[in-house]
């Protein structure tokens, strides 16, 4: 009798525990046409970079080929060398604008986004508002005023009027993406901080600051960035300049009676290296980041 009670017993719970037939995950042989179309999109959305790559590696002579070579036969150097000899200033020039970049946007956005975020300032709405439609600006309308204002002050051609020109993009990005996520920071661990007698500086410096650190690495990635690949600002406000970024000095092998493709693109690809290990050291706190505050608990 016993066991047969505990036989009905094992019986209904298998029968409460078992999935519907249909339900599981499906076999592998269904699921090949996704991996397949994974490859197929991830491929398409390489291909310019192996093109990239595989056009420096090409020769001068073999550039107008037709049709082109799938893979750099007889390949060549001479575009990094070339890159080596005379873009390494540029490249320099756009690490110290960069840099310099994401050293006032987070000076400035982080602050304020705190603000706006906890300490709930008089107008903060209006001015969160007025954030969003600065994000709207086109670029070359800022670069016209900029290019006024420039001339006036005398900073025109200089490496640290490019840096205010993309610290003012990278600002309102900033500044949203702080406050997204200092919004779900919570009240109780500021509360604690201030019954120990931290003043609201030392609040943010010593408590905000340090658990923000998803939103700190997006903001810094994003602001380099831009900076980084930004040519409109460049070519307005340091065109004639003898300190200029790598954008302009790619733009210097192209003219109307000659372009220097190997060089271009080999310059391209070295330009493009410090961006990919950064998106690549950076992902999971990007993510982080990016999506702070668009949940809430």
């Amino acid at each position: 009798m016993a066991t047969t009670t505990v036989t009905r017993a094992v019986t209904t719970r298998s029968a409460r525990g078992a999935r519907p037939r249909g339900t599981g995950t499906p076999p592998a042989t269904k699921r090949w046409w996704r991996t397949a179309l994974g490859i197929v999109f991830t491929a398409v959305m390489l291909f310019p970079v192996y093109w990239m790559v595989n056009v420096s590696l090409t020769r001068d002579q073999d550039m107008r080929k037709s049709p082109p070579n799938l893979i750099p036969i007889d390949g060549t150097l001479h575009g990094y060398t070339t890159v080596l000899g005379q873009q390494l200033p540029f490249l320099g020039t756009s690490l110290v604008v960069g840099l310099g970049t994401v050293v006032l946007t987070l000076a400035l956005s982080a602050p304020a986004a705190y603000s706006l975020a906890k300490l709930n300032p008089r107008g903060g709405g209006a001015m969160s508002f007025v954030l969003l439609i600065a994000q709207m600006i086109p670029a070359i309308i800022m670069a016209m005023g900029f290019y006024t204002i420039y001339v006036q002050l005398g900073i025109l051609d200089t490496v640290w009027g490019l840096v205010l020109a993309d610290f003012t993009i990278a600002v309102p990005f900033g500044v949203l993406i702080f406050t997204a996520f200092m919004r779900g920071i919570p009240d109780e661990l500021l509360n604690a901080a201030r019954i120990d007698g931290a003043s609201t500086w030392r609040t943010f410096t010593a408590v905000v600051m340090p658990v923000s650190r998803n939103s700190v690495v997006t903001v810094s990635l994003f602001s380099f960035l831009w900076a980084w690949s930004d040519f409109l600002f460049a070519n307005t406000l340091d065109g004639g300049g003898d300190a200029k970024p790598i954008t302009l000095g790619i733009y210097a092998y192209i003219g109307n009676n000659n372009q220097e493709w190997n060089s271009i693109m080999a310059t391209a690809v070295v330009a493009s290296i410090p961006a990919a290990v950064l998106l690549v050291l950076a992902q999971r706190y990007v993510a982080a980041g990016v999506t702070a505050g668009a949940v809430k608990d």
